[in-house]
């Protein structure tokens, strides 16, 4: 179902779009509409490519025969914040990240602070600010907390929105596949963390992350 409903949009807009390159059939339309419509399969084609991709993700972790290898986490989300801060260069991301080490995959996990920080620039209006920050709790456990400045996510579904392909009501006109926060959730476990949500202090959704490792330790000179 996920993959079929953007596929046919996608196909009657583009067997539309075919009709009109027919002669005489181009005036049935305004210049504007047609516009519209290679917009709309655009959209389309990206919504799919991302679904695609995350379904590919989701299956990796399922599989979970990867390579564990010592990862420095405050790195794998500095590449991560790179991405998303070229995608939104409106929004002011602010990160405060501690040296931190843990035997995991890397590819897992860039992935999964990826999708906990684009989902909080999804939700952030222009000219916000995204709060990004890893705590050591102990010295075998860190904190890694990304909050946003959107509208927050209901206690009642807070819990929800780690299922795959769960939408909440608000979020069901934005774009995603519904798979990016179970993508998350499933490599925090596997890697023996935790994840929930609670409230920023500015009203919008905090994601907490606990995840086990070690400081890095700096080589003396």
């Amino acid at each position: 179902h996920e993959l079929k409903t953007p596929l046919t949009s996608m196909r009657t807009n583009i067997e539309l779009l075919m009709m009109l390159n027919q002669p005489g059939a181009a005036d049935r339309i305004s210049a504007a509409d047609r516009q519209d419509l290679e917009r709309d399969v655009m959209a389309q084609m990206t919504e799919l490519s991302t679904l695609i991709g995350d379904l590919v993700d989701l299956a990796r972790e399922d599989a979970a025969e990867t390579t564990m290898e010592s990862v420095d986490l405050d790195e794998v989300i500095v590449s991560s914040l790179e991405r998303v801060r070229r995608r939104r260069p409106d929004l002011d991301f602010d990160a405060d990240l501690a040296p931190w080490t843990l035997t995991g995959d890397q590819f897992s996990l860039g992935r999964a602070t990826l999708n906990l920080l684009d989902n909080a620039a999804k939700w952030s209006p222009p000219g916000a600010t995204v709060q990004v920050r890893m705590t050591p709790l102990a010295d075998d456990r860190i904190q890694l907390t990304v909050a946003d400045s959107g509208p927050g996510i209901p206690e009642e579904e807070r819990e929800r929105v780690f299922e795959r392909f769960y939408r909440a009501a608000e979020s069901r006109s934005q774009p995603g596949s519904g798979l990016g926060l179970a993508i998350a959730k499933q490599t925090v476990t596997r890697h023996g963390g935790t994840i929930r949500i609670a409230e920023a202090a500015g009203g919008g959704a905090l994601v907490i992350v606990e995840l086990p490792g070690q400081p890095q330790v700096t080589p003396s000179r």
